[in-house]
């Protein structure tokens, strides 16, 4: 699930820095640009995003103005989004739960069918299990173990013997004239004559302190990697989980404006029916209207990210973009129990593969230096070099040579130095980084508790919110239809029944991210992402 600070999300092209040329109109609109850039990868255990505009030329009354104008609009997935204006302010691109690999692999996967015909049904266990399967980030993590498994076994060669064969048969003639010999009574030319060699050489590192280190150094690459590639899988299901929720709290915001669009219609036709009879101004006819269009706009909008978010699923479990689906999965709901923060980090502690890993890779660290500590240890090496030669192979003799050696740097000062210190800071490194996870997995824990417990209340009064609105309207429907009053009230109650059901439908999908992000958080994601989402 590698880019967020425990989020998971690629940074915008901003420049630090570089103020934006132009116009205003054309800055707000790069800014907008930049913002749609802006990619989200599960939105991790918080559902705050923070924006940074870089900008020097914008004045402090123009920047509130366009934070004001920009908080007006729908947004989108009903996230709640920080905005955060700063002057020259350098953006660093972050990566999610201490990953090092680009987050950007997830978004992702490698397409190995054909479309199907027909709708093919696709629940959240399918996706996320063809997102194990399929998904680039996984794959590339997947490759990486068998690199680091190549890097081991080449280490482990120094340690074992090597055994070459050759076979040659050689035919020669001398022109010793040539060679500036001329012996009175002596041919000038000798030969053709030749010999055939069979040959076998053994070469064995008998004692050899850095390379065994090395190759114990790679062993713990080599576990880490593995560990890495079932972190992985975490990864894949937060990234997956999310997709899929995503799609589902669209296609309940559809069926919500939807619906608002029908009741908007109702008021629309009592409007133009009142008008016509003579109980109400034009006035209430054209903004019955108003609200009509303004509900299909929002329809066309909502749809429209709803197909994008089909695609976007698509992606991340490598299903083909052609393929038609329906998700068959209903937006999970349950009042489950929170874990205490403690117990959370122990388990966090306890099973995440990432700090598994960089644990591994820290040792790994430690045998390096070892390595070029031995460096300066002489080393036994033995040599065997055996084979039969004659002037043909019926009419050869065998011969024999062995050889011990003891070797040893007398004076490479600059060279044993300078492989200690930089073994030396890569350990230095990585201990940093390893002290760097465990305080950023706490933070984890702590965050997803943190959205868990305050999208539980979001959902309770968004919940309670809807009925009041539903309430609401249909009162000032009445009224309206009574012609008691105009039909002001019912626009407003349209705009609050709106404005409700997309908290809802928001706050609900706020608290099944930070859910399924605590599972990711613990390191339990890939098989228990179910008892987390309550199912």
């Amino acid at each position: 699930m590698d880019e967020a600070p425990s989020r998971i999300c690629s940074t915008p092209n901003f420049q630090a820095g570089h103020p934006m040329g132009g116009t205003e109109d054309e800055r707000e609109k790069d800014f907008a640009r930049n913002l749609k850039s802006f990619s989200t990868l599960g939105f991790s255990a918080s559902s705050t995003v923070s924006y940074i505009y870089v900008s020097t030329r914008l004045s402090p009354q123009s920047i509130w103005e366009r934070m004001r104008m920009f908080l007006k609009r729908p947004l989108r997935h009903g996230l709640f989004f920080s905005v955060i204006f700063a002057a020259a302010m350098p953006i660093v691109p972050t990566v999610a739960f201490g990953q090092t690999s680009s987050a950007n692999s997830y978004h992702g996967s490698v397409v190995e069918r054909k479309a199907t015909p027909g709708v093919m049904p696709l629940s959240l266990d399918d996706a996320i299990r063809m997102g194990l399967k399929n998904n680039l980030g996984a794959i590339l993590q997947n490759t990486g173990v068998q690199s680091a498994g190549g890097a081991k076994l080449q280490e482990l060669q120094a340690l074992l013997p090597t055994v070459t064969g050759t076979v040659q048969d050689s035919v020669a003639q001398v022109n010793l004239q040539a060679e500036g010999l001329r012996i009175p009574g002596f041919p000038a030319v000798i030969g053709p004559y030749g010999y055939t060699d069979f040959r076998a050489r053994l070469d064995q590192s008998v004692l050899n302190v850095s390379s065994l280190q090395n190759y114990l150094a790679a062993k713990h690459n080599f576990a880490a990697s593995k560990l890495s590639a079932k972190d992985s899988a975490d990864l894949v299901v937060l990234t997956v989980g999310n997709a899929y929720l995503l799609c589902l709290a669209d296609a309940a915001r559809v069926a919500s404006v939807e619906a608002q669009v029908k009741t908007s219609s109702v008021s629309l036709n009592q409007a133009i029916e009142n008008h016509r009879n003579g109980v109400s101004p034009r006035l209430d006819e054209l903004r019955a209207r108003v609200d009509y269009q303004t509900q299909e706009q929002s329809l066309i909008a909502t749809r429209n990210e709803y197909q994008k978010d089909r695609i976007a699923l698509a992606r991340v479990i490598g299903l083909p973009l052609d393929q038609k689906f329906e998700l068959t999965d209903a937006t999970p709901y349950s009042q489950t129990a929170t874990p205490s923060v403690e117990q959370a980090m122990a388990e966090a502690l306890k099973n995440r593969s990432d700090l598994k890993a960089m644990q591994e890779q820290v040792q790994a660290a430690e045998k390096s230096l070892s390595a070029a500590h031995a460096e300066r240890l002489p080393a036994l090496t033995a040599e065997v070099d055996y084979g039969e030669i004659g002037v043909n192979p019926s009419n050869s003799y065998a011969t024999l040579d062995a050889t011990g050696e003891a070797s040893g740097p007398i004076f490479e000062e600059g060279k044993l130095r300078g492989d200690a210190r930089i073994a030396d800071a890569q350990l230095r490194q990585k201990r940093a980084q390893l002290n760097d996870m465990e305080g950023q997995i706490r933070a984890d824990v702590k965050d997803a508790i943190l959205d868990i417990q305050a999208a539980e209340q979001l959902v309770t009064v968004s919940r309670s919110n809807v009925d009041l609105a539903n309430e609401t309207l249909k009162e000032a429907q009445d009224r309206f239809q009574a012609g008691v009053s105009d039909n002001l009230a019912v626009s407003q109650a349209q705009s609050s029944v709106a404005q409700a059901d997309d908290q809802y439908v928001s706050s609900l999908y706020q608290l099944n991210v930070a859910r399924l992000s605590l599972a990711r958080a613990v390191g339990v994601a890939q098989t228990q992402y179910k008892a987390y989402l309550g199912g």
